[in-house]
């Protein structure tokens, strides 16, 4: 599970994130209508914005921290012996 969240905490992580949340956002408004479209463009935000701004909205479910940088030291350090 921690190279997973070394994936998501590190550059190309933070990429896949912002681009799926641009995705579902243009999907929202350009091809799905109505209230379902809405619920797309609200629902990418979340991808969106954890991208952006460098966030992890799983890691605490987890028990890792929310912030990315401290989510990247969490993982080092379990990864030291």
């Amino acid at each position: 599970m921690n190279g997973f969240f070394h994936f998501l905490a590190g550059p190309t992580g933070r990429v896949i994130r912002t681009v799926v949340g641009l995705i579902l956002i243009v999907a929202g408004l350009a091809w799905v209508q109505g209230a379902g479209g809405w619920v797309l463009v609200i629902v990418g935000l979340v991808p969106l914005g954890a991208g952006v701004f460098d966030q992890c909205v799983i890691a605490p479910l987890f028990g890792l921290p929310f912030a990315g940088p401290t989510l990247r030291q969490a993982l080092a350090q379990r990864r030291q012996p």
